[in-house]
């Protein structure tokens, strides 16, 4: 092989956007594999194995982070960061109802305002995914 050859896999820039969202799923993903308990109490209740489903989405977000960071697998990656936006969307209906029911109003203010704060996430995780994202 030839010295100016390099076996670097193609990285091209990220955008803000893939970064933010890279480093967000970074940091949950990891959160849900060393606090899986954090978690299991947002699980709705008619969801078998909390804790398996929180390992499962916390694997699934790292492999999302990962899939944002490098080029070649970035559009596939900015599709199943949105799938798993949806996907995680009836825990966060689930955090909001427990905190009606025995948080305090701070707690009910935040859990209510996330949720319509996940459709600009599936939309960012939309853009992250093409080709031309701009930041």
């Amino acid at each position: 092989m030839s010295p100016s050859r390099s076996c670097a896999p193609p990285v091209a820039r990220l955008t803000r956007t893939q970064g933010a969202l890279a480093l967000a799923f970074v940091v949950s993903g990891i959160v849900h594999l060393v606090r899986p308990q954090v978690f299991e109490q947002i699980v709705p209740r008619r969801l078998p194995a909390p804790r398996t489903l929180v390992h499962v989405s916390g694997v699934a977000e790292l492999a999302c982070a990962v899939g944002l960071t490098y080029a070649p697998t970035r559009r596939l990656a900015g599709l199943a960061s949105a799938a798993l936006l949806v996907a995680v969307f009836p825990a966060n209906i689930q955090m909001a109802c427990s905190a009606h029911r025995a948080g305090g109003a701070g707690r009910r203010v935040i859990t209510l305002a996330r949720l319509p704060l996940q459709l600009p996430l599936i939309q960012a995780a939309l853009r992250a995914g093409r080709p031309d994202a701009a930041a």
